[in-house]
C-alpha cells in the first residue's frame, strides 16, 4: 500500500484502507491520502488499485458489450445519435467528436446524470440514450452506480490528504453529493499515420476526477509530466512545457486491477492551484475500448479555493469561484462538430 514509482511512471495507489469502514482515521488510511496529495501536487495523475473493490470481469463484460454496439451497422448506431436528443447524450460517430478544433480519430456513447424535466433542446438537459444490446443497461448503470461511490471515497481521501478540518469536508462533501456525473463508452480504431489529429487531442479534464478504465492497448494514453531538464520535441506541434514548465510526454499503460485516475479543473480551483488538471491525449494503435467515468461536482456548485489550500499556498486566494454550471456548458459547446452544434 501507498505511494510507490520509478521515474517517469504514475505512483500506484491502493484505495483498499478506505473500503472498511472500521478503518477510519487508521494509519493506513493516513498513508492513502498522503499518497493522494503528492500524487495531485507532482502528476495530477494517478493509477488507482481497485482490485478490492470490483471484480476484473466485471469491467472486462462491460468492453464486450461496448464491442457487441460499436460492430452494429452505422445505421444501427445512428438510432441514438447526439443529433435525436441534447446534441450530448447519445451516440457520437468517428470523427465526431472534436478537440483542439481537429477530429477526433473515436466514436462513442456519452451518458450523463438523468435531470428531472428533461428537455432536448436545451445542451445536457435531454434523456440518456440506450443501446438496445442486451444487458447493456443494466450492467452500465450497476458500473456507474460503483464508480459514483468511489468518486465520493476519492474525495473524502483527497479532502483529509489536503489536511481540510471536519466542516470543510462537510462543505466539499455536499458540492459533489449530487454529482453531475457522465460516462463515456469509447471505441478506437487504429489511428492512421498520416492522420491529421489524434484518437483524441491533448487536452485537460475540466470537471472534478476522471475514472478511466483502460483498454489492455499500451502506449495509448499519453500524460504530461513536469520535469526540469527532461523536454521531448514537441511532436505534432504538441508543447514540450505546460504551465511554463519543462516537461515529458510519459505513457500511462495498463495496471491489471487499477484505473487510471486524473483530476479536473475543478480540483485546481479548490486546491487553489496546488493541485493541476494535466494535459494528456490518446494515440490509439490498436482496436479496443474504454470507459472513463467523470465525477463531477453538483450541477450547481459553486467551485472555490478552500480555506486548508489558500493556507497551503502562502494565505492568497489565487483562483475565483466558478459556478460549475456556467463553467461545464461554455466548455461542452465546443468539443463538438459543427454538424452537432
Amino acid at each position: 500500500m501507498g505511494f510507490t514509482e520509478t521515474p517517469f511512471q504514475l505512483p500506484v495507489i491502493d484505495i483498499a484502507p478506505y473500503l472498511d469502514p472500521a478503518s477510519s482515521n487508521s494509519p493506513e488510511q493516513t498513508a492513502v491520502s498522503k499518497a493522494l496529495h503528492e500524487a495531485c501536487v507532482r502528476y495530477g495523475f494517478f493509477y488507482l488499485d481497485i482490485s478490492k473493490y470490483v471484480d476484473a470481469g466485471e469491467p472486462e463484460e462491460l468492453t464486450r458489450l461496448g464491442r457487441e454496439f460499436f460492430f452494429l451497422p452505422q445505421s444501427e448506431k445512428d438510432k441514438i445519435s447526439i443529433s435525436l436528443q441534447d446534441n450530448a447524450r447519445g451516440y457520437q460517430r468517428l470523427k465526431e467528436n472534436v478537440t483542439n478544433g481537429k477530429s477526433d480519430n473515436h466514436e462513442g456513447i456519452d451518458i450523463y446524470k438523468p435531470v428531472e424535466n428533461p428537455d432536448k433542446s436545451k445542451t445536457l438537459w435531454g434523456e440518456n440514450q440506450w443501446p438496445t444490446v442486451p444487458a447493456f443497461r443494466e450492467k452500465y448503470e450497476q458500473w456507474i452506480e460503483k464508480m459514483r461511490k468511489l468518486g465520493m471515497i476519492v474525495m473524502e481521501a483527497m479532502a483529509n490528504g489536503l489536511g481540510l478540518n471536519e466542516d470543510e469536508w462537510k462543505e466539499l462533501r455536499s458540492q459533489v453529493e449530487n454529482s453531475f456525473w457522465y460516462m463515456r463508452v469509447i471505441g478506437y480504431p487504429p489511428l492512421p499515420n498520416d492522420y491529421d489529429g489524434f484518437s483524441c487531442g491533448a487536452h485537460k479534464d475540466y470537471g472534478c476526477l476522471t475514472l478511466l478504465y483502460a483498454d489492455p492497448t499500451r502506449s495509448a494514453l499519453q500524460v504530461f509530466v513536469h520535469e526540469s531538464g527532461h523536454t521531448d520535441t514537441g511532436v505534432n506541434g504538441l508543447p514540450n512545457k505546460q504551465d511554463g514548465k519543462e516537461g515529458v510526454w510519459i505513457n500511462a499503460d495498463p495496471i491489471p486491477g487499477c484505473i487510471v485516475c486524473n483530476i479536473g479543473s475543478m480540483w485546481e480551483v479548490w486546491s487553489n492551484g496546488l493541485y493541476k488538471s494535466t494535459l494528456h491525449r490518446v494515440i490509439h494503435k490498436g482496436s479496443n475500448y474504454r470507459i472513463p467515468f467523470f465525477f463531477e461536482p453538483n450541477f450547481d456548485a459553486i467551485v472555490e479555493p478552500l480555506p486548508a489550500a489558500i493556507a497551503q499556498s502562502g494565505g492568497v486566494q489565487v483562483y475565483k469561484p466558478v459556478e460549475y454550471s456556467n463553467f461545464l456548458l461554455s466548455k461542452i459547446k465546443y468539443n463538438f462538430s459543427l454538424e452537432t452544434m
